[in-house]
């Protein structure tokens, strides 16, 4: 019984001693790390770290570090689990919490990034960062009132204005989201797109002068100038009376997609609204050419006639179109609709 007992006290004694050899040498292992991540060699001080966690697996301040140095090589995914591991060990570390937050966001898991910064009581970005959440989940109600108290203590944050603008867009509000997309631009005005959905916002709501400067700006910043956005330049230009350049735009869009129908009548249709009846014409023309029994184009060709002063020649081409399309026959009682 007395070689048992001494037996187990020799192993618990081992025991102990090897423990706090590990110790030391975790310890050890943490501070080379440390020592490497201050000279900014970070991957060996990350094969220090990770020497100090396998001797110690349950060295928090380790595992902090090893996520700043993986962080610093861009390995965010290494970083993401040892800042992980290092939250299940303590729950409530403010480190990790704080750069599990940043990171979730970075990587768009709006819905962790919200869980987290919400537990935050160190970041300096928390009430930033859940607002933008909010607007990410599409919780635009939220959203709105914490991008504005945001907003009330930095008035200056042209992404946070730009976001807030985007929040009103999604909520129905133009004239607000305008407004804000006004501000946006104006403390940033690096930002092509921001002008061109600005420009967007100025169309919809028939302030084309505004939109066609917001547009020219966006092109100046570099946004593509593709079909699409050329379609807006030159119906903006059209509806504001530069008819040249609006004209030049639109017709070179109508030879890049010869076939869109739609396009020709909506080009036909704003030269109408603008009182330019003869450049109407032009486009109804092109549309009764790819299809004479094309009533609707027929239609706007004689309402244009009838604009012109030509009203005998022009009511006759409407009971003509009429006979092609007797869906048109309930416009005769009625003001003509555009693109009609």
């Amino acid at each position: 019984m007395k070689k048992l007992l001494t037996l187990l006290t020799a192993i618990a004694v081992t025991a102990t001693s090897l423990a706090a050899q590990n110790s030391d040498s975790s310890h050890f292992y943490f501070q080379k790390g440390l020592e490497e991540k201050k000279a900014k060699r970070y991957l060996v001080a990350s094969d220090h770290f990770a020497k100090a966690i396998e001797l110690n697996a349950a060295y928090v301040d380790a595992y902090i570090e090893k996520g700043y140095t993986n962080n610093e090589m861009r390995r965010t995914d290494a970083a993401k689990a040892d800042f992980t591991k290092a939250l299940e060990l303590d729950p409530q570390n403010e480190t990790a919490i704080k750069e599990l937050t940043t990171l979730y966001f970075n990587y768009r898991q709006y819905q962790n990034a919200l869980d987290l910064a919400q537990k935050c009581k160190n970041c300096a970005d928390k009430e930033r960062i859940i607002a933008i959440c909010y607007f990410k989940m599409e919780d635009y109600g939220k959203a709105e009132k914490l991008l504005i108290s945001a907003l009330n203590k930095n008035p200056k944050d042209a992404e946070l204005t730009y976001i807030l603008a985007s929040n009103y867009l999604e909520m129905g509000l133009e004239a607000k989201a305008i407004t804000w997309y006004e501000n946006a631009v104006a403390l940033d005005n690096t930002k092509s797109k921001w002008f061109f959905e600005l420009g967007l916002l100025y169309s919809n709501t028939n302030n084309y002068k505004k939109a066609v400067v917001a547009y020219t700006k966006a092109a100046d910043l570099g946004f593509t100038r593709g079909n699409d956005f050329n379609e807006n330049l030159g119906f903006a230009y059209i509806y504001s009376g530069d008819f040249d350049n609006g004209e030049k735009l639109l017709s070179d869009l109508v030879k890049r997609r010869p076939g869109d129908k739609e396009l020709i009548r909506d080009v036909a249709t704003a030269f109408y609204d603008s009182k330019n009846y003869d450049k109407a014409l032009d486009f109804c023309q092109m549309l009764l050419e790819m299809d004479m029994k094309d009533g609707k184009a027929l239609y706007q060709a004689g309402l244009c006639f009838q604009k012109k002063g030509m009203v005998e020649r022009g009511m006759q081409m409407c009971d003509k179109a009429i006979e092609l399309d007797p869906s048109l026959a309930g416009l005769k009682s009625k003001k003509p609709a555009p693109g009609m």
